[in-house]
């Protein structure tokens, strides 16, 4: 058997914590005996919740800490104040290397501030990004989809960075050789966009017609054609992308209440959903944000997944898996390379000693 791998939790993140994660994780353990975790948060509270999870036993170590990052706390103060929290010390965790990846359901600003300040940012990475999986109905069932929403700012080498690490993040959870990345833009037409968006395409553009890149660049791509899977790698700014994720899923939740509702109607529509059943069942299944849940932190000395803060355990243990799939393929050291290719050696920029800005008043 291959050497266990650990998993740092914040226990209290998210809004059905502890209960969501300790269920979560239990659900994990259950089918992956090689896995353990480091529960960070109210010691008595999480023994309570421990006792009726048989599949965790002597497979998960308690630290106590003492205070909560709330879900609407700005991120700025949350740096500042909560050192002593269970998201911090879950992050804790992986800097010192008692663990190969963080997950938390907690303030999404909070963690991405939290993390820049205690993992720091990688080698050659002005902006760390958020990346998730978008359902699509192309030759895979999801593409890549960054940034999400850790910083509403990007200029045009962010954006080539950006690319680097989704493709990078796609070969591994898609595994996909080549992945195909597009460009977010208002029109597909090379005149269309932002100066930084139309300085990155030429970038991109340039650097694949000289092999430099180990990824296909397609150009530009709008929101309504990311479900039709044309790209394997979609990449935008996070504000943009964060805009675009939610519109999205008030979409399919809208969709979703009005399917409910058309079908119990009447006697002849609830008779209909009953023919209709397997096939809304297969849609469900679908789309479901449970079952891909989980945002990665790329560009940052450490691997962290972010996952819905509304999550069940069904959806924290998507998250989870995501977590332990990414640290068995040594996820954190192939971004980095990934990276270092990215811009030519005189493009890139030397990191900064530290970099506290970037996402701090991220809100997401």
């Amino acid at each position: 058997m291959s050497s266990p791998t650990i998993l740092s939790i914040d226990a209290m993140g998210g809004d059905r914590a502890p209960h969501s994660v300790i269920g979560g994780i239990a659900k994990v353990a259950a089918r992956d005996p090689n896995i353990s975790f480091i529960l960070h948060g109210d010691k008595p509270e999480l023994e309570k919740a421990l006792k009726k999870k048989r599949a965790l036993d002597g497979r998960v170590e308690i630290r106590h800490a003492e205070d909560v990052i709330e879900m609407d706390a700005k991120p700025s103060i949350a740096v500042r104040r909560g050192r002593k929290s269970s998201m911090w010390r879950a992050l804790e965790s992986v800097r010192d290397g008692e663990a190969q990846a963080a997950v938390s359901a907690g303030n999404t600003g909070a963690l991405m501030a939290m993390a820049l300040f205690c993992l720091r940012a990688a080698q050659g990475v002005a902006r760390p990004a958020i990346a998730a999986l978008w359902p699509t109905r192309g030759t895979h069932p999801h593409c890549v989809a960054l940034d999400m929403g850790a910083d509403i700012r990007a200029d045009a080498q962010d954006l080539v960075r950006y690319a680097a690490m989704g493709a990078e993040y796609a070969r591994i959870a898609l595994e996909i050789e080549s992945p195909r990345v597009a460009l977010l833009n208002v029109g597909t037409e090379e005149n269309k966009g932002r100066p930084e968006v139309r300085e990155a395409a030429d970038m991109l553009r340039s650097s694949s017609e000289s092999g430099r890149k180990s990824f296909n660049f397609t150009g530009f791509i709008e929101a309504s054609q990311i479900p039709h899977g044309k790209a394997d790698v979609i990449v935008t700014d996070g504000w943009t992308g964060n805009v675009a994720l939610k519109s999205a899923e008030g979409a399919a939740k809208f969709v979703g209440e009005y399917l409910k509702e058309a079908f119990s109607h009447s006697i002849v529509t609830k008779i209909s959903a009953l023919f209709a059943y397997p096939s809304l069942r297969r849609l469900h299944r679908r789309i479901d944000p449970r079952r891909v849940n989980g945002g990665v932190f790329l560009g940052l000395n450490g691997l962290v997944v972010k996952s819905h803060g509304g999550a069940d355990a069904t959806g924290f243990a998507a998250a989870v898996d995501l977590a332990a799939s990414m640290a068995r393929e040594n996820f954190t050291d192939r971004i980095a390379a990934e990276v270092e290719k990215a811009l030519d050696p005189a493009q890139t920029e030397p990191m900064q000693s530290i970099n506290h800005n970037a996402s701090v008043e991220s809100e997401t």
